[in-house]
């Protein structure tokens, strides 16, 4: 009897389903449903599985791998100690877990600043500042002040070992939710991610899963094991793994469009020119006013301040985002509307790779070089309905935007991920890194 996995990923407009073989990661089956947030995501859960496991033996047995982005994901506030450095690094780190990135505070926390943090409505809050063995005023004070603020929404601690303790027991002692991680940067120009990201996932799971009342019960609590981009961004590890180079992917989605990226580290970056907030070789950036409905009309505004439009564009494309983002649900026919879409999705994958690459953003992200990209994926339900024509249309527009200000891949090569798999073989990378990269080799072959 195969062996095999069923991996899928709740979102908040489709529930996407992928059976895998975990013996040489063949997808099996595949099938998506209507996310039902509105009564109980199970239900379009337990249909789509259903209908992708039929005729498969033994599927009551098989393992179940599920992330979310149901309910708006994961959304994060950052408090750092000086905005170009520690709270820089948090941003980074923040994306790179997952995370919606809803606010960026540094310095110390003062009236103003809660009130803006509590107006951002995060899940959680990562509190960082210092590097090890350095300052930890700022650290300490903030977490005082959110102490006295009865503040009740998690917090990761990821800065100042030696304050990391202390920081603890002030907010546990006031009945905030805290959890330690490693600091995020122990010294300067050295990124660490991963224990922060991890820690963040944990309190994903443990408290805003079932926050969200997606679900009666604890049955899908259970079941979700990552944030949808999380689990995507492990998938593009395995990929750049398995392709052994530069790699960089741009999934448009319908509230926002998230840059992927993937660098070989370069040795030169430790000299005296690195960023003092060090380099994250595997990043993300969600640019939350490029979607294909909910945020269309903020493609059309950012792609005329590029100066992506030609001349009387911007009207007809408007009319067309405005209809998308008032009905997100509505599958576009045909016809002028389906070209329209089609352009949206172009100028949404440009302009979100612009700012990937050029840097910038809410806590000054660095600039990303390139250049050496081997392979470009493309994600998201409008480029897998596509057609050959309209999907080159996006992509091309990537790897010829001369006029971006950012230095082109020199020979990449175009790819989609039409049956939807690194989410699934980033859920799968850790307790099957084998079928994983199988799968990923069978579906966005790096040949």
């Amino acid at each position: 009897m195969t062996s095999y996995a069923v991996c899928a990923d709740v979102g908040s407009t489709w529930t996407k389903v992928a059976v895998v073989d975990l013996d040489g990661g063949a997808l099996l089956g595949a099938s998506a449903a209507a996310t039902t947030a509105g009564t109980d995501v199970l239900h379009g859960l337990d249909a789509a599985v259903a209908a992708a496991t039929a005729g498969l033996p033994g599927a009551a047995s098989a393992p179940w791998y599920v992330c979310s982005s149901a309910g708006g994901g994961l959304r994060l506030a950052v408090l750092g100690y000086e905005e170009l450095i520690t709270a820089r690094a948090g941003h980074q780190v923040g994306l790179s877990a997952g995370a919606r990135v809803v606010h960026v505070g540094a310095g110390r926390l003062d009236g103003a600043g809660l009130a803006a943090l509590r107006a951002a409505r995060p899940d959680v809050v990562l509190l960082v500042g210092g590097t090890d063995g350095g300052d930890a005023e700022v650290l300490t004070g903030n977490a005082g002040r959110l102490a006295r603020a009865r503040w009740r929404v998690p917090v990761v601690v990821a800065g100042n070992a030696e304050a990391a303790g202390a920081v603890r027991e002030l907010l546990a002692g006031r009945g905030v939710p805290v959890t330690v991680a490693g600091n995020v940067l122990p010294r300067i120009g050295v990124l660490a991610a991963r224990p922060a990201r991890a820690a963040i996932r944990e309190v994903f799971l443990r408290h805003v899963i079932g926050g969200k009342r997606l679900s009666r019960g604890s049955r899908f609590a259970g079941l979700v094991r990552a944030a949808t981009p999380d689990a995507v961004l492990a998938g593009v590890e395995v990929l750049a793994d398995e392709a052994g180079g530069d790699l960089l992917v741009v999934d448009v989605g319908g509230a926002t469009t998230d840059v992927y990226s993937v660098l070989v580290p370069d040795e030169r970056a430790g000299g005296p020119g690195r960023p003092a907030a060090g380099t994250l070789w595997r990043a993300r950036t969600v640019e939350g006013d490029l979607g294909m409905r909910w945020s269309a009309p903020g493609v059309v505004d950012a792609a005329a301040a590029e100066r992506l439009l030609a001349p009387g564009e911007r009207e007809s494309l408007a009319a067309v985002a405005a209809g998308l983002a008032a009905d997100p649900g509505r599958l576009v026919p045909g016809g002028a509307e389906r070209s329209a879409e089609q352009r949206i999705a172009a100028l949404a994958a440009v302009v979100a790779v612009r700012r990937h690459a050029r840097g910038g953003g809410a806590a000054g992200q660095p600039a990303r070089d390139l250049r050496d990209v081997r392979l470009l994926v493309g994600s998201g339900g409008v480029l897998r309905h596509a057609g050959a024509a309209a999907v080159a249309g996006v992509l091309d527009g990537v790897l010829t935007d001369h006029a971006g200000g950012w230095p082109l891949p020199r020979a990449a090569r175009p790819v989609v991920d039409a049956r939807y798999v690194l989410a699934a073989a980033g859920l799968l990378a850790e307790p099957h890194p084998a079928a994983a990269a199988g799968l990923l080799r069978r579906h966005l072959s790096t040949g």
